[in-house]
C-alpha cells in the first residue's frame, strides 16, 4: 500500500484541436478520399474523436505519382545539404509542437501522458534531427548516395508517431519520396505531421499520409510504382507481404513480432534488474514488439526476484493515460484487449498460475490489469506467443547455458536483456543469443544512432543509425 496518497495531475487536453474529420494528404494538401471513411476512438473512453477517410486503390494511385513526380524532378535532384534543412526545420517544429503531439498520442493510443511526452516525441524528434545530419554525409555511409525512389511505409499503432520518424526521415534524408500509412486505430499524429510538413514548407508529394485499414496498406504494398516497403507489424502480416513483393524488384524492410527473454542471473543487481523487468513489460502497456515478456531468473535468486517484483507490481497507478502519475495505460482497442484476455484465459486453463496486484480498472474503455504468470513451460502458448499486452511469463533456470537455450527456443529474434554484474557474462551470453538487441543491465533504451532489428520470424532490415540508411539508398542492402 502507498504511503502516499495521488491527487489526479491531468493534462490538459485544451493544447489539442481535433477536427469532426479528416481527409487524406496528398501532395501537399488534405483532399477528401474516395473510400468510405472510419471512426478513430479514445481507447480510455471509447469516445468517437473524429470521422478519419479511409484511402482507396484511386487514392493510393495518386499519391504514388505525386510522390514519384517530387522524387524524379524535385526530392531526388536536391541536394543533401538542402534535404538536411527540411529536415532540420521538421524536427524544430516537432519540438516546438511537443506538448501538443504528446497529448494527441496519449488520446488517440491510449499510452500514459508521461512517456508520449518523455519517450515517444523526444525521440521523433531526434530522429529528424539525426537524419538530418546524415542528410549531406551519404558519401561516406557505404551505401552510395543514389536514392531508391518511391517508399511505401505502413506502421502500426502502438508507437504511432515514433514508427513515422523511424520511417519517414531516414528515407527523406536519402531523396527518397514516401507515401505512409499509418495504423487505422491510431491516425491521429500522422495527420497532425501532415500538417507540420505544410507548416515546414515541404514540397508537395514529397509525403503524403493515408489513412485506411488493410485493404489501404495492401493497395501500396502492391503498387508497382512503389520501389521500397518499410513495414512494422505482426509476423503475420510481414509474410503476406514478403509474399506479396516475391519477384518484385522491390525492396523491403520487415521489423515484426518478438517474445524477448529478460534474463536474470543471481549476481544482477536486484532493484535494477525489479524495475527493468517492469519496464520491460509493462511500458506501454506492453504494447512493444521488443517487450521483455518472458522473465527468465535463475532458480537460486526466483523467489527473491517475484518477491520484489510482486511488490513493485503493486505500486503501478493503471488508470487515466492524460494522468502524470499514470504508470499502465489503456489498451488499444477492444480486439487488441480481447486477445490479451483469451491468451491469459489459456494460459490459466493449461495450468500456470496467475496474480495480479489489487487494481481497480475504469468502468468504460479497455483495460487490463497488470499480470505474471509463474510455474510457467516453455511448452504453454504464453510462453511461446506474442500477446502484446501487460502479460509477463515467468520461466526459470540453473546455468547460463540453459538459459541461452530457453531464450533462444523461440521462432522470434527481435531482442534480449541480460542482468548481471560480471561484464564476462554479459559479452558471452549476448553473442549467443539469437536476437537483435541485446541490453545488458537496462531494457527498452532506444536511440536514433543505433540499429534495431530482429532475427527469424522478427524481420530483417535494420532501422536506426547508419545501418538504417542501407534500406533507402541503392548501394545498400539488395
Amino acid at each position: 500500500m502507498s504511503i502516499f496518497e495521488y491527487a489526479p495531475a491531468p493534462e490538459s487536453r485544451a493544447v489539442v484541436d481535433i477536427k469532426e474529420s479528416y481527409g487524406l494528404f496528398v501532395n501537399g494538401e488534405f483532399t477528401p478520399g474516395g473510400g468510405a471513411s472510419f471512426k478513430t476512438v479514445n481507447p480510455a473512453t471509447e469516445e468517437v474523436l473524429a470521422e478519419v477517410a479511409e484511402a482507396d486503390a484511386a487514392d493510393v494511385d495518386r499519391a504514388v505519382k505525386a510522390a514519384r513526380k517530387a522524387h524524379d524532378k524535385v526530392w531526388g535532384r536536391m541536394p543533401g545539404r538542402e534535404r538536411a534543412k527540411y529536415l532540420y526545420r521538421i524536427a524544430r517544429i516537432i519540438q516546438e509542437r511537443s506538448r501538443e503531439l504528446a497529448v494527441l498520442e496519449s488520446i488517440d493510443n491510449g499510452k500514459p501522458i508521461k512517456e508520449s511526452r518523455d519517450v515517444d516525441v523526444p525521440t521523433v524528434a531526434a530522429h529528424f534531427f539525426y537524419y538530418a545530419g546524415w542528410a549531406d554525409k551519404l558519401e561516406h555511409s557505404g551505401y552510395g548516395t543514389t536514392p531508391i525512389g518511391v517508399a511505401g511505409q505502413v506502421i502500426p499503432w502502438n508507437f504511432p508517431l515514433l514508427m513515422l520518424a523511424w520511417k519517414v526521415a531516414p528515407a527523406l534524408a536519402c531523396g527518397n519520396t514516401v507515401v505512409l500509412k499509418p495504423a487505422e486505430t491510431t491516425p491521429l499524429t500522422a495527420l497532425l505531421f501532415a500538417e507540420i510538413c505544410q507548416q515546414a514548407d515541404l514540397p508537395p508529394g514529397v509525403v503524403s499520409i493515408l489513412t485506411g485499414a488493410g485493404e489501404t496498406g495492401r493497395a501500396i504494398v502492391e503498387h508497382p510504382g512503389v520501389d521500397k516497403v518499410a513495414f512494422t507489424g505482426s509476423t503475420e502480416v510481414g509474410k503476406a507481404i514478403a509474399r506479396a513483393v516475391a519477384g518484385t524488384d522491390k525492396r523491403v524492410t520487415l521489423e515484426l513480432g518478438g517474445k524477448a527473454a529478460n534474463i536474470v542471473f543471481d549476481d544482477a543487481p536486484m532493484d535494477q534488474a525489479v524495475e527493468g523487468i517492469v519496464n520491460g513489460i509493462f511500458f506501454n502497456q506492453g504494447h512493444v514488439c521488443c517487450a521483455g515478456s518472458r522473465l527468465l531468473v535463475q532458480e537460486s535468486v526466483a523467489e527473491e526476484v517475484l518477491e520484489r517484483l510482486k511488490r513493485r507490481m503493486g505500486t503501478l497507478r493503471v488508470g487515466d493515460p492524460l494522468d502524470k502519475n499514470t504508470d499502465v495505460g489503456a489498451i488499444n482497442s477492444a480486439g487488441q484487449l480481447a486477445r490479451i484476455r483469451e491468451l491469459s484465459d489459456i494460459g490459466e486453463a493449461e495450468g500456470a498460475e496467475r496474480w495480479s496486484p489489487p487494481c481497480d480498472l475504469p468502468s468504460a474503455g479497455y483495460w487490463f490489469a497488470p499480470t505474471l504468470f509463474t510455474g510457467v513451460s516453455q511448452a504453454h502458448r504464453i510462453a511461446r506467443e506474442e500477446i502484446f499486452g501487460p502479460v509477463l511469463s515467468v520461466l526459470t533456470f540453473r546455468t547460463p547455458s540453459e538459459a541461452v537455450e530457453k531464450a533462444n527456443n523461440t521462432p522470434y529474434g527481435l531482442s534480449a536483456g541480460i542482468w548481471t554484474e560480471k561484464g564476462s557474462r554479459i559479452l558471452e551470453v549476448a553473442g549467443r543469443l539469437r536476437a537483435g538487441v541485446v541490453w545488458a543491465n537496462t531494457f527498452n533504451k532506444f536511440d536514433p544512432t543505433s540499429p534495431f532489428g530482429g532475427y527469424k520470424e522478427s524481420g530483417y532490415g535494420r532501422e536506426g543509425g547508419r545501418h538504417g540508411l542501407a534500406a533507402y539508398l541503392k548501394g545498400g542492402q539488395a
